[in-house]
């Protein structure tokens, strides 16, 4: 939508160029959602939500971020070690790094989730096409649009509690309406993934 990103890649597409098509770019960090992308994400929706032109917008990963795949000797591990996605990647969740030592008090007293929702306000519909993993915050960032499009080789999961946590975005609220109270504690508690 005419501003430049570093972290996502922005256009206008379809037959009428009036859909909205934000893919994230930060192949690096396997699509982590780190502050930088969150304000970029949040700068591109409204930018999306203000376009007369836009009808809907699509939240996807992004291409770049699928040829960068490492071996490791271990199965693919989640948040906080490195993996090997042996699918298309949707987002790794938040960025561990960029967390790692900050206290409870520093994330509470700075806001640090602020403005993660944006998803959820924008009045126009957004679809996530996902089609690899969504896991942690990215799993939370697909459940805040209107219609998740998930492919054969979608992966959704929780895994915070592999890192002695709990989601923190609204994971825990948006799974339960999502899967059942019974399906969301069992993914939230142990962190398992599901399919599509």
């Amino acid at each position: 939508a005419g501003a430049a990103f570093q972290y996502l890649l922005v256009q206008k597409t379809g037959a009428q160029k009036n859909v909205g098509l934000i893919q994230l770019n930060r192949p690096q960090a396997l699509n982590a959602l780190c502050e930088g992308l969150m304000a970029e994400l949040r700068q591109a929706l409204e930018a999306m939500e203000s376009d007369p032109e836009v009808g809907a917008i699509v939240l996807t990963g992004s291409q770049k971020a699928f040829a960068g795949r490492r071996r490791f000797s271990s199965h693919p591990r989640v948040l906080g070690g490195d993996w090997c996605p042996t699918a298309l990647l949707f987002a790794a969740g938040a960025d561990i790094k960029e967390m790692q030592n900050k206290t409870f008090q520093e994330c509470y007293n700075s806001g640090f989730l602020a403005g993660w929702d944006k998803v959820s306000f924008v009045r126009k519909p957004i679809i996530a096409a996902v089609n690899g993993y969504a896991l942690g915050g990215g799993c939370e960032l697909a459940m805040m649009c209107d219609i998740i499009y998930a492919g054969e080789k979608a992966q959704f999961g929780q895994p915070e509690i592999l890192l002695g946590t709990i989601p923190g975005a609204g994971g825990t609220q948006r799974l339960t309406r999502a899967v059942g109270k019974s399906l969301a504690m069992e993914m939230v508690l142990t962190g398992d993934q599901i399919s599509a």
